[in-house]
């Protein structure tokens, strides 16, 4: 190693930058790592300071479950809601992108940047797609393209509300069971989540009332920031919201605003995803003037989830607060992925694969109900499931002593019978006191029909085992 000598000190001390040039420290790197002497040592670093939001986070519970299956690879998972891959949508997104790029002046905007509340062809799209699932106009329901935000997935736009609501402490009612991802990102944000049961016609108004009762006794009142619900085909239980209720909802969240305005955000994640009966109103329709409800949708369950867009419709006020929220986090959701479903609306493409998906799910859910009824019918008095009208889930209550905890030992038998499902304690927040420990979901989206069958039948060998 060789230096060259050292600069001259000023006065007070400090190097003489007048004579830098030629003074530099040349270091013999190739000799310094051939001394068999030298030894690195890792240096110590003191610990990371997370946010307060990250240690408020936990481990999403599917992370647990697709790990088992990835280490069980003979198990025939009925547990994640993903959505039939033999299905999607690769002809239709074909020839969008065909017409897209066919003319350059299209192509150059598609590939350009967009807009942070999203391309408003694609915006005019979902207000008109809305008012027909509704049987009514546009103008019927106040709706307009300014009040759509699109988004990465319905999951960033619920995400973003949270993050323009609530303050830690702030109080959401949620419905339970309910959608265990979303409780992860409001339970991040530090809210306090009110659990609200739910029943046959979905969450109970009556539930929501007693709550805000016992919050308003307890001077927390303004802390009451929204009442959530995913109100068609409801996620883990396929049950949907009464027409009636969500009437009652939304009166009751515009009573109850005093000193602030409470909003009900209405998840439809899988409004399109009807397989049977008529379809019901969104809460849209009794919110005239529209400033109570908000409405997610997604483009992931009922068309391409690697398309990962999504749609609020939100009272006027919160447009700008989301967009700037939007903006810095993301400066606008995929251009291409948005002129690529607003060609696919166009055409009617959109409308064609729904469909045909429709279908494949139809008789996937006819399959999960079928083999429900034959394999289980010697313990039927004891056992009983949903029958959903749409959506891609079934929720099973057991008698209260079979235990379905993540490792319980009923758990461990369905999965060395070869079945994964998931157990009900997933979708209730910590908060929870009365978890039904003796239920829990299958869903029927992703297998092929042969093997939804057989994992059906796995499951039931397993139930029948445990009821002796």
């Amino acid at each position: 190693m060789t230096t060259n000598a050292a600069p001259p000190e000023t006065k007070d001390g400090h190097t003489d930058s007048s004579d830098r040039v030629g003074t530099a420290v040349s270091i013999d790197c190739k000799s310094l790592f051939e001394d068999p002497t030298f030894v690195h040592q890792p240096t110590s670093r003191p610990a990371v300071s997370f946010s307060d939001r990250v240690r408020r986070s936990e481990k999403p519970p599917i992370s647990y479950l697709m790990e088992q299956g990835l280490a069980n690879p003979n198990v025939i998972s009925l547990a994640a809601g993903f959505v039939d891959n033999a299905s999607l949508p690769v002809d239709e997104v074909r020839q969008a992108a065909t017409t897209i790029l066919a003319d350059r002046d299209t192509a150059l905007a598609a590939l350009q940047y967009g807009t942070t509340d999203g391309y408003p062809e694609l915006r005019r799209q979902i207000v008109e797609q809305i008012a027909r699932l509704d049987e009514r106009t546009p103008s019927d329901l106040g709706l307009d393209p300014q009040r759509v935000i699109v988004g990465t997935g319905s999951q960033q736009l619920l995400y973003l509300v949270g993050e323009v609501l609530l303050d830690p402490g702030d109080i959401v009612l949620l419905g339970v069971p309910g959608y265990f991802v979303y409780m992860g990102a409001l339970e991040s944000f530090g809210a306090r989540i009110v659990p609200i049961r739910t029943d046959e016609e979905g969450l109970d108004p009556e539930a929501v009332e007693a709550a805000l009762e016992a919050i308003d006794a307890e001077g927390n009142l303004e802390r009451v920031k929204f009442i959530y619900d995913v109100s068609y085909f409801n996620n883990p239980t396929g049950l949907t919201l009464s027409e009636p209720r969500k009437r009652a909802l939304v009166e009751i969240a515009q009573r109850w605003s005093k000193r602030h305005r409470i909003v009900v955000v209405e998840d439809a994640a899988y409004r399109e995803l009807r397989y049977r009966g008529s379809d019901l109103p969104s809460m849209l329709r009794f919110d005239p003037d529209g400033q109570t409800v908000l409405y997610a949708g997604t483009f992931s369950k009922p068309f391409s989830p690697g398309m990962k867009t999504g749609y609020v419709i939100v009272p006027t006020e919160f447009r700008e607060p989301l967009i700037n929220q939007k903006g810095h986090e993301d400066f606008g959701t995929s251009n291409l992925n948005q002129h690529l479903l607003a060609e696919l609306m166009r055409s009617g493409a959109y409308q064609s694969h729904l469909k045909t998906l429709r279908d494949v799910y139809r008789e996937k859910m006819r399959v999960t109900i079928e083999t429900l009824e034959a394999e289980l019918r010697p313990v039927r008095e004891r056992v009983s499931w949903t029958s959903p009208e749409g959506g891609l889930y079934v929720w099973l209550t057991l008698p209260e002593e079979i235990l379905t905890s993540r490792g319980s030992p009923f758990f461990e038998d369905c999965l060395k019978e070869g079945m994964l499902y998931v157990p009900a304690e997933f979708f209730y927040p910590r908060s929870a006191t009365d978890v039904p420990h003796h239920c829990l979901r299958l869903s029927f989206g992703v297998p092929p029909l042969d093997r939804v069958r057989e994992g059906v039948r796995r499951l039931a060998r397993v139930v029948l085992r445990h009821l002796g």
